[in-house]
Order: C-alpha cells, then sequence, then structure tokens
C-alpha cells in the first residue's frame, strides 16, 4: 500500500485533533469546517476507525433526516508519560489519550537524588504503572518532561539549574537517559510551558488564545502563549521572570544575578532568608517560630506559623505577596493575556498570598478596569506541568 501524501496525513491529524477537542463530532461537522466532499470525508474516517484512532460514539439530534453518527476518539488507543522535574519535587503520570489519570507518582526532590537515580526510579515507576493496567510498552506513544531551565530542548538537555538539592544537575541528557533506560521516546520543554500546555488543554473549548502562566516556588518561573501557541525567545530562560529589577537599590539573592530583582522578594528562598535574618537581628518579633534555629529555617514552618496567625510572618507574606503584583503588573502591561495562571508552593501557601499578588497588580495594569485579565490558580495546579507534558507529546502524535 502506497503512503499517504502530506497534504491527506496533515488533513488527517487535523480532523483527529478537532475530534479529540471536542467529542461527539458529527460528520456534516466535519464537512463544513474542512471543506471536504463526503466521500472523501468518509474515507477518512473509515481508516481512522479501521486504525483505532476513532470510534463511532451513537447518534446525535436528527435536522430533518437521518440522525448523524458522533465520532470520538479512542483513548485506548494509546497511552503517554508526562514527567515533571523540578527542584522540590518530581512527578509522574500515565494518561490515555483524552488525558485521563490513570496512574500517578511523585518523589522529593533531597539531597540524594541525582539525575540518575532519577531515572531508575522513572523506569521503574513506569514498568509498575504498565503492569497494573496491563499495558505493553509498545501502547506508550512516548515521554513527555517539563523540566526545570534553562534548557537545550531540541537536544534534550537541562543546562545549568540553580538550587538543586542534589548534585550532577549540570549539562543533563535527561532525554538520551530516559530513552537509553525505558526503551522510549523522550520530549522535553521547560516546565513552565508545559504547565501553561496543560492548562491551555483543559480550557481548549474556551478558545482563549493569550494566556500567561507564572509559577512562584523556589525560583520564579513563567510562560507565555500569544495566538493559541507557546512564545519561544531565542534562548530557553524560564526563570528570567525572577530577574525583573523591582527595586533598583534592593538587595540580591544569594549574591547573584541583578540587584533588587523579583525573587529577591517574591520567591521561597527570600522569604525563608528574609526570616533567619530578621531572627538574628528582632528575636522578639517571631512567635510561632521561637524554638528555630536560624539556619534552619524552612518554608513549611513558615506556612505552619502563617496559618497559626502568627502576625510577623503574615507580614512577610504580604510584602512578598505585594512585589510579586508588582512583577505580574509589569508583565501584564507588556503581554496582555486574556488570563493569568498562578501556581507554585507561594501562590498556594494561603489565600492570603494569591490575594494581595492579584489585588496589587490590577491597581498596575494599564487601562484596569477597561482591560482586566482573567486571574486564576488554573484547573490542573500542582499537575498542570506533568499533563502539560503528556499533551506535548499528544500533539505529536503520527496519526
Amino acid at each position: 500500500m502506497s503512503k499517504p501524501s502530506l497534504a491527506a496525513s496533515t488533513t488527517k491529524k487535523a480532523i483527529y485533533e478537532r475530534i479529540a477537542r471536542q467529542r461527539d463530532v458529527p460528520k456534516a461537522e466535519l464537512m463544513d469546517e474542512f471543506r471536504m466532499t463526503s466521500s472523501s470525508l468518509t474515507r477518512l474516517l473509515e481508516e481512522m476507525t479501521d486504525e483505532g484512532w476513532i470510534v463511532e460514539a451513537g447518534l446525535g439530534q436528527s435536522t430533518g433526516g437521518r440522525k448523524p453518527i458522533l465520532y470520538q476518539i479512542n483513548p485506548t488507543q494509546k497511552v503517554i508519560f508526562g514527567l515533571e522535574i523540578s527542584r522540590l519535587y518530581s512527578a509522574l503520570g500515565l494518561f490515555d489519550l483524552e488525558m485521563n489519570t490513570l496512574s500517578f507518582c511523585r518523589w522529593t526532590m533531597d539531597g540524594a537524588m541525582t539525575p540518575e537515580r532519577l531515572v531508575n526510579y522513572i523506569s521503574s515507576s513506569m514498568d509498575t504503572m504498565l503492569a497494573e493496567h496491563h499495558l505493553d510498552k509498545s501502547k506508550v506513544a512516548g515521554i513527555g518532561v517539563g523540566a526545570v531551565g534553562p534548557l537545550d530542548r531540541h537536544k534534550g538537555y537541562i543546562l545549568n539549574p540553580l538550587y538543586f538539592p542534589a548534585a550532577g544537575w549540570s549539562d543533563v541528557p535527561i532525554c538520551e537517559l530516559l530513552e537509553n533506560t525505558t526503551g522510549i521516546r523522550a520530549i522535553l520543554e521547560n516546565g513552565a510551558n508545559t504547565a501553561l500546555i496543560g492548562e491551555h488543554w483543559v480550557l481548549r473549548n474556551d478558545n482563549i488564545q493569550h494566556m500567561l502562566y507564572v509559577h512562584a516556588g523556589t525560583g520564579l518561573r513563567s510562560a507565555m502563549m500569544s495566538n493559541g501557541n507557546l512564545v519561544h525567545g531565542a534562548v530557553d530562560m524560564e526563570g528570567s521572570i525572577g530577574q525583573m529589577i523591582i527595586q533598583t537599590d534592593g538587595p540580591r539573592l544569594h549574591n547573584m544575578g541583578n540587584y533588587g530583582a523579583l525573587e529577591a522578594f517574591a520567591s521561597v528562598q527570600a522569604l525563608e532568608k528574609q526570616v533567619r535574618a530578621q531572627r538574628n537581628m528582632r528575636r522578639d518579633r517571631l512567635t510561632s517560630t521561637e524554638g528555630l534555629e536560624s539556619d534552619v529555617v524552612h518554608f513549611d514552618m513558615l506556612v505552619e506559623a502563617l496559618n497559626q496567625g502568627d502576625p510577623f510572618i503574615h507580614e512577610i507574606f504580604t510584602q512578598s505577596a505585594s512585589y510579586m503584583g508588582i512583577g505580574l503588573a509589569n508583565l501584564i502591561n507588556i503581554l496582555h493575556p486574556e488570563t493569568v495562571i498562578l501556581g507554585g508552593a507561594l501562590i498556594n501557601a494561603h489565600r492570603i498570598y494569591y490575594d494581595t499578588a492579584i489585588s496589587v497588580a490590577q491597581k498596575n495594569i494599564y487601562y484596569f478596569p477597561e482591560y482586566q485579565p482573567t486571574f486564576s490558580k488554573g484547573i490542573l495546579q500542582e499537575n498542570a506541568v506533568s499533563m502539560g507534558a503528556a499533551v506535548m507529546v499528544f500533539k505529536q502524535l503520527q496519526i
């Protein structure tokens, strides 16, 4: 049998993605959108049905004649792994083609979690997940990886990210390591981008074209989508938002980066550093955090103190959120997104952080209230990176 032409293959993939986006799609709707003859479309639909990519899903409402056949994608035709690699934890999900989560696991990224050890954990977990669902590796379409940058996504390398607890996270050929260990193709993108891909996927019926994603955790990361497409710069530096200068005579974080950069005020490390400094200078200001040595102040302890109503910790978080709001307003005034999604440990620590950041941002948005982007924590939240990584593989399926 001869191979289909490039045009036919492209049309076939576009029709498949159209069915995946809506579910329960009648043939007449596809004919109108793709301007195909009935016989040509019927041939493609029969081909995809025979190959197992789509299934007939019953009959739709009649518009005067026979009830139309409805089509859906077959979610079990393939499965996809989505992997998140971050400084605090890594997570692996197994998804079907409708992005339903079949299995999920998470690992803490401690001082012993080198790249080699993580890849071994991933490989073992993949085998376990496939066995649980009685699936062979031939069913796996690929591994999507969303990782902390900077990256060389074309070569599949994690370059030189800061603040990993374990050694060895520099110039890591992560895709090669995964492929050699698991035998499954891997593709790489920065984690902020895959989070945005994931959140955009679950909102795909809303037809949002311009989205901004900001992740505030150990560091700051951002991603932007314009006209439904990711915005990639000349270099892959998802963390550059942290170097936005918001106070020209301000501090630096760990004596690196710009003076007065946003990360020095609105990051997990900045809060820990500020509390340690205050413990040394003004111990009397701390109440719920008494008993902590100045060099062992960790973020989870601060969140606990915040939830217990510690006034000093409340002040620290509120100030940080105000700076975050200024940074958000700067991005919004440049990029003009319809929707702004905020994620990460800081955003989810307490409602006061999220609310304060949004309030300050809105006060500094040009043309507000005429122009009002929608703010949210997203639908997927902490699972956005791994699911978005799986969606990335889905979009590259060969139909």
